[in-house]
């Protein structure tokens, strides 16, 4: 594996994990009406997604550029 290819799986696997663990907190904060859980599940959420959408972008742009 190459190093940018090291960086796309580690980019990856932390976006997911952003992603469920922000889900969880989120589920917690909504079932016991914490407001602060809500507020930080739904960030953690988001961030998760932002970094998913921008390792597909990084992902496609190298593939594009070796066509």
């Amino acid at each position: 594996m190459t190093g940018d290819s090291q960086s796309l799986l580690v980019n990856k696997v932390t976006a997911l994990v952003l992603v469920v663990i922000g889900f969880l907190l989120l589920a917690s904060g909504y079932r016991y009406g914490s407001s602060s859980s809500l507020v930080g599940g739904c960030l953690m959420l988001a961030i998760g997604v932002i970094l998913l959408i921008l390792t597909i972008i990084r992902r496609n742009k190298s593939n594009s550029a070796a066509d």
